[in-house]
């Protein structure tokens, strides 16, 4: 096995922009708003890029590689994330994501919760994270009457902020801001409020299942709070943990034969270099490690993040 990585799977979007220009040379014309770039997902399926098994599906890997891929603990019947980049050149749907249960007794799917890690953010940018003060009587006589921001919680962001959204968390990342999405493989988004915009809501099923109580706090780790070279743990959550590090120099890291896990790169370049493989790594890019990879290194003057699954 060797780090694998896929091809980016665009999809342009009322609210998208161009920042994923800034650092891809692949970018189609038009409003790109997000890039796929590690799916197992029938709306998008990642193919391979790089080395020996370039042109295959994530699915027909799995399918030969089974837990040697995934890992011990990890079902091989689905893979549990999808790894995004989302750019807002104008802001979002208000919107929320059901859980698994109601996913699967309304959809017949799996249900989202996700983690935001802001790349790029320009002067003044923000995201909507829960609910302020409000109850859902309220909630939805400000949706009627068309004040609803009023009880919406904006907050300013800057690059190398994190937010968890689990599910059930009213939110929104407004404009001028570029995010890597680590979540659980879903495509289930019920829109509650499009500020006009010609677009279908899902407002009954938005209010089934959207939590007033829940709240979100930073998850930042600044350079200067962390050790260099090493992981520090970012996030956790029921279906995924992110640990993050800052590279100068070199990281050696080794595979771990229960689960798969992914890096992507949120900062600056380098190589992942093991004893046959080398490969480079810059912004934007995100690497599929197989459970049963082995040791490896981590070279350059980077900013990583791994994501592992934990369900």
């Amino acid at each position: 096995m060797y780090p694998i990585k896929f091809e980016n799977i665009y999809f342009e979007k009322i609210w998208g922009g161009s920042s994923l220009k800034s650092f891809r040379e692949n970018v189609p014309e038009g409003n790109i708003g997000e890039s796929w770039d590690i799916s197992c997902h029938p709306n998008g399926m990642s193919i391979v890029a790089n080395g020996s098994l370039k042109g295959r599906t994530l699915k027909s890997i799995i399918d030969e590689y089974g837990y040697d891929l995934m890992g011990n603990k990890v079902s091989v019947e689905r893979f549990p994330l999808l790894i995004k980049l989302i750019d807002a050149g104008e802001r979002l749907s208000v919107q929320v994501h059901p859980d698994d249960e109601y996913a699967l007794k309304y959809e017949r799917d799996q249900g989202k919760t996700e983690a935001w890690y802001v790349l790029k953010a320009e002067p003044g940018a923000k995201l909507i994270i829960g609910t302020k003060d409000c109850s859902k009587e309220e909630f939805i006589s400000a949706l009627e009457g068309n004040y609803l921001e009023k009880y919406l919680n904006e907050v300013p962001v800057k690059k190398g902020d994190c937010y968890l959204i689990k599910s059930g968390m009213v939110h929104a990342i407004c404009e001028g801001v570029t995010i890597a999405e680590i979540q659980q493989s879903s495509d289930l988004t019920y829109r509650v409020y499009d500020y006009g915009r010609p677009r279908e809501l899902h407002k009954t099923k938005a209010l089934d299942v959207i939590d007033f109580q829940l709240k979100s706090k930073n998850l930042r780790i600044d350079e200067d709070k962390t050790s260099k070279n090493n992981w520090v743990s970012m996030c956790e959550s029921e279906f995924f943990n992110i640990d993050k590090a800052v590279i100068s120099g070199g990281l050696k890291d080794k595979s771990d034969v229960n689960t798969f896990s992914i890096l992507t790169c949120v900062d600056g370049s380098g190589t992942i270099k093991g004893d046959d493989f080398k490969e480079n790594i810059k912004v934007g890019d995100s690497f599929l490690i197989a459970a049963t990879l082995g040791n490896y290194e981590i070279n350059g003057r980077l900013t990583l993040l791994k994501s592992v699954p934990t369900k």
